[in-house]
């Protein structure tokens, strides 16, 4: 397993990113090795983003290979963003989880 961090903030109201999330959904639901996107929202601080659960690192850099993480990466509506990936500690997850 592997996880992805991405930040960003965003210069258009949260209304109008829920809505254009909510719309690129699915396009995330099809990209092979991922387990799961959880889409993070901050609306005070206008800080915004998902962790991003990957089956293994190589999906995660086939993922930042890719058209999507580019878009995500390099959308008008992101400001700054970045991307943090980390492996993960399976003993203790074993335990957590």
């Amino acid at each position: 397993m592997h996880i992805q961090v991405i930040n960003f903030g965003i210069n258009v109201s949260h209304d109008d990113f829920l809505s254009g999330a909510t719309e690129l959904a699915p396009n995330f639901a099809s990209i092979p090795g991922l387990v799961s996107k959880h889409w993070l929202g901050d609306e005070e601080n206008k800080v915004y983003g998902g962790v991003y659960i990957w089956e293994s690192k190589e999906h995660c850099e086939a993922y930042k290979a890719g058209e999507i993480f580019s878009m995500v990466m390099n959308s008008e509506n992101h400001v700054n963003p970045t991307s943090k990936d980390f492996g993960v500690l399976e003993a203790p997850t074993n335990i957590t989880t």
